[in-house]
């Protein structure tokens, strides 16, 4: 049915359905008010809009009292999400909230390294480069155009290659001088490293290693030293990135393994004990010392957190069963 109705004297109608322009047209079904469109040309765009996405489903108000219960202003487009998990929810909600508190881009140094690891963001990517170089404000500028689509997935981490500070960063890549610019990807899960493979730090390189990397297909990048000739001639064994696997997991003899950084004072000192060790059973075939530096070679079969580390790699049946040992009970 179709009606009309003069509410130059109505005022409580008025007042009751909102009416603040005329003609105003109300649509009721079974008694009640259906809120009214916007502008007929907002109306087409928003129904149109929904063909674009339709596995989202897409509704309009113009109620007052809904606008209010949800704290919104009228013509505010709001995207509900469903709650899942309250943990999970709760781990998403700080994601985004720490992500966004950074840059794009943040650069590593004393006052951001507490701040970028505290980013529940497990990807990172880095590049390190000079910032006083001619080049840094092309490079800076691609390496920043691309963060913006990973952003929340990838952090952006610049290192400034010039800074002394960060020898200890250049150490963990194994980055060196004639290697920069380089862009490296790290996954602080599992500490596994990636490299570009392009050379050129470009806005499409920089997308497509992402990308490689998010659908897994990047390839893991492993340094190591190469095996040196006499490295079996003493009585503790030098082992390397490429010998690693090899030496240590063997079904017939037991290797016990020292993780060492030649910076490390602690380390250090405990090499001199270490060597002893070895003499003790240099004349055992079933056993080997041996030691390793990881500052040169990447071991991923190893959870490294500290340095000195100690490994038992037993022999036998069971030869991946590996016992960890406290360097506080060689000292």
């Amino acid at each position: 049915q179709f009606g009309k109705i003069d509410v130059t004297h109505q005022h409580d109608l008025r007042k009751e359905f909102n009416i603040r322009e005329f003609p105003t047209v109300k649509f009721f079904v079974d008694g009640m008010d259906s809120p009214s469109f916007m502008d007929v040309e907002n109306r087409i765009h928003y129904q149109n809009a929904p063909q674009d996405v339709p596995e989202m489903p897409f509704g309009m108000t113009a109620s007052e009292d809904v606008c209010a219960n949800y704290g919104i202003q009228k013509n505010t487009l709001v995207v509900f999400k469903k709650v899942g998990v309250q943990k999970q929810n709760k781990l998403d909600l700080t994601r985004l909230i720490k992500t966004f508190t950074l840059d794009l881009v943040t650069e590593y140094n004393l006052e951001t390294s507490v701040k970028i690891f505290d980013v529940p963001v497990e990807n990172h990517i880095v590049l390190f480069t000079p910032t006083n170089s001619e080049t840094f404000s092309a490079i800076y500028e691609n390496y920043k155009s691309a963060a913006v689509e990973f952003r929340g997935k990838i952090m952006f981490v610049l290192v400034d290659t010039n800074e002394t500070r960060n020898g200890r960063v250049f150490e963990y890549f194994r980055i060196r001088d004639i290697d920069v610019p380089a862009v490296r990807i790290l996954n602080l899960t599992s500490n596994a490293k990636y490299k570009m493979p392009a050379d050129e730090v470009t806005v499409e390189n920089l997308k497509e290693f992402c990308q490689s990397y998010l659908n897994g297909k990047a390839k893991l990048h492993l340094s190591s030293e190469e095996i040196p000739e006499d490295w079996d001639k003493m009585p503790v064994k030098v082992l390397v990135g490429k010998n690693f696997n090899r030496i240590v997991f063997n079904k017939t003899t037991t290797v016990f393994v020292m993780f060492y950084a030649p910076w490390s004072y602690d380390c250090r000192k405990l090499l001199p004990i270490w060597d002893k060790l070895g003499e003790q059973y240099e004349s055992r075939k079933d056993i080997i010392i041996a030691k390793i530096d990881v500052t040169a070679n990447d071991i991923l079969s190893v959870g490294l957190d500290r340095y000195p580390f100690f490994r038992l790699f037993p022999a036998g049946p069971g030869y991946q069963v590996r016992k960890k040992l406290n360097s506080k009970i060689l000292l």
